[in-house]
């Protein structure tokens, strides 16, 4: 798990170093274990690194194969290196490293561009062919690892980097508010997709897309991989029980292959029912003295702010080091800034500063953790899929639960000047229901939430805060394979029991009913949805500073009215309007904009 970032001219200039080197120690927190920089005519790398696999600085990077004319970069973690190392040396290839690194880079040379249909993990990459100057960028299957473009304002080059920080740090990159991704912002759960962000000049590449940049300055993308969500011949006979065996063998091997590390795995154990499968499913396969961390807050405003008492039940349970972390709200206020400062896009979910403060304890301990994000998008979890069913206008029905105000409530709140020229929020998910591929209106709301609302908030979320600490987070429900089965699973399947229906009926031969059949529940931060004292100043002072006055993008006496209630009302899923306005402003004038 690491940070790179790089430029590639297209004036027939030597690349800017300098700037690479910028953006390079922006992301020190990203990779506290080392740095390199390599640049050869019109292409430079720069990388920071987080050791998790051979220790040594013969992996360091960038990585350089004289041999193959190839150089590397990668952030993230290849799980299956070990067998894909096996199978290359049987190739006639010879290695001086002993992680996954130098095996990407490999692959990449016996197979060209489909070396990424041979990879299982997370991973974003830069590829550089000496001999021909092509630069090949690509990313996971789910978007686990992020990797951001961006065109200088003049056009004579491209720069890409793991974090918008460290492009804004090159500089030379228009900073435009996009408001389209705005639209989405405030409408769509604070979701853009890709490729967009909020900023104009900034690009990300999209999940399952390898891009090719050529030395004339043209590129192509080619998307690898798009389960199907429809149902297959070959599970026609399946009966329930089969679909729990599958799913359940399917985790276990999920979460075995996270476990391939060089230092010690832990867990970010929240009591829910996904984190503690994994620790169930870890204990099975004799993981001993297994490290579990939790967190929770006070509560405030009737709203309680800890889950404690599941999580000690499967700490109990299975014999885990665990580590309870209760965080009182005086420390909440001063590590807000510095977990908005930890985003790389702006993102209004609360539990962001959850994940940030448990980062900071955990990171303490141990450097690798398994999380149980992505199981509600995977397994139908939430409770907008089941009036899916059915629903004579399934685009209406989700918008109805899960956006945050409609196009007209968009309007409502921006100054004219910054209000896009058509619904696109409701447009993106017409345009993604639409697309062939998914039998139901169900699969059509599980394959756009785990494409893109998964990963540009849930995943993106665990990356950012984990990572502000050196802290490599791995998601077992987000192997590419237990993903793909999932997708394939009758609807009433998933959606049974409440949601995650087959999930839960797999989970009682692992971990206690108790944990199954309890409430709902989710990493509580109480003082960001009842905004009261401290949190209330700090969400005024972003909205009525200078900055924000200048850019103007809310209607003044929205923002007034917000302030004179700030607890009036909540979105449909429970946040508050104000601190999602606030967020925003917050995340923009952190980074000078």
């Amino acid at each position: 798990m690491c940070g790179f970032s790089g430029e590639v001219r297209r004036d027939g200039r030597v690349a800017d170093i300098a700037a690479v080197a910028r953006m390079t120690a922006t992301m020190d927190d990203r990779g506290p274990d080392g740095s390199g920089l390599w640049s050869a005519g019109p292409i430079a790398l720069g990388h920071r690194r987080l050791q998790v696999v051979d220790l040594t600085e013969h992996a360091a990077q960038p990585m350089v194969d004289a041999e193959l004319g190839l150089t590397i970069v990668l952030n993230g973690m290849v799980y299956n290196y070990p067998q894909l190392r096996q199978e290359l040396t049987g190739l006639g290839y010879r290695f001086f490293s002993h992680g996954d690194t130098e095996v990407v880079l490999k692959a990449y040379h016996r197979w060209g561009e489909d070396f990424v249909d041979h990879l299982v993990g997370m991973f974003a990459c830069a590829i550089v062919e000496r001999d021909t100057g092509r630069v090949v960028l690509a990313r996971d299957r789910l978007g686990v690892k992020p990797l951001y473009v961006a065109e200088l304002s003049d056009g004579k080059a491209l720069r890409f980097a793991s974090t918008i920080p460290a492009l804004l740090a090159g500089g030379g990159i228009d900073t435009t508010i996009d408001r389209a991704a705005l639209h989405c912002y405030l409408s769509f759960h604070s979701v853009v997709p890709a490729p967009r962000t909020v900023l104009q000049g900034i690009r990300k590449l999209p999940p399952a897309t390898v891009q090719v940049l050529e030395p004339d300055g043209t590129s192509r993308d080619r998307v690898y991989w798009a389960p199907s969500y429809g149902r297959d011949p070959a599970h026609a006979r399946w009966s329930e029980k089969d679909w729990q065996q599958a799913v359940l063998d399917a985790l276990r091997l999920s979460v075995r292959r996270r476990m391939v590390s060089d230092i010690e795995v832990g867990v970010l154990l929240s009591g829910g029912l996904d984190s503690s499968l994994v620790v169930g499913l870890l204990a099975e396969q004799g993981q001993h003295d297994l490290r579990t961390f939790s967190i929770g807050f006070e509560a405030v405003g009737g709203r309680s702010g800890d889950e404690f008492v599941y999580s000690d039940l499967v700490a109990e349970r299975f014999g885990t080091k665990h580590m309870q972390l209760l965080v009182p709200p005086e420390r909440v206020l001063p590590a807000l800034d510095s977990a908005v400062a930890a985003m790389s896009e702006p993102m209004v979910s609360h539990d962001v500063v959850a994940f940030y403060l448990l980062s900071q304890e955990v990171s303490k301990h141990v450097h690798v953790v398994q999380s149980g994000q992505g199981a509600d998008e995977v397994f139908a979890g939430y409770h907008w899929y089941p009036p899916m069913l059915g629903a004579a206008d399934p685009v209406d029905t989700y918008a109805t639960a899960f956006f945050d105000r409609n196009d007209s409530g968009v309007a409502a709140l921006l100054d004219p000047a910054w209000h896009a020229d058509r619904d696109e929020s409701r447009l993106f998910v017409e345009e993604h229901f639409a697309r062939p591929g998914a039998d139901t209106a169900v699969d059509k709301a599980l394959r756009l939430d785990t494409e893109v609302m998964l990963v540009d908030d849930p995943v993106k979320r665990v990356d950012n805060t984990t990572m502000a600490y050196g802290l490599e987070a791995r998601v077992p429900f987000l192997d590419h394979e237990l993903v793909e089965l999932a997708a394939a699973c009758p609807p009433e399947l998933k959606l049974a029991h409440g949601g995650k229906g087959v999930l839960k009926s797999a989970a009682r031969q692992v971990i206690p009913s108790e944990v199954i059949d309890r409430p709902k529940g989710y990493f509580p931060v109480p003082a960001l949805t009842h905004l009261e004292g401290g949190f209330l100043d700090r969400v005024r002072d972003a909205l009525t500073a200078p900055a924000a006055k200048d850019r103007g993008l809310f209607r003044p006496e929205v923002v007034d009215r917000l302030l004179c209630e700030p607890n009036a009302t909540l979105t449909p899923l429970g946040g508050n309007p104000l601190w999602q306005l606030a967020l925003l402003e917050m995340w923009l004038q952190g980074r000078g904009l």
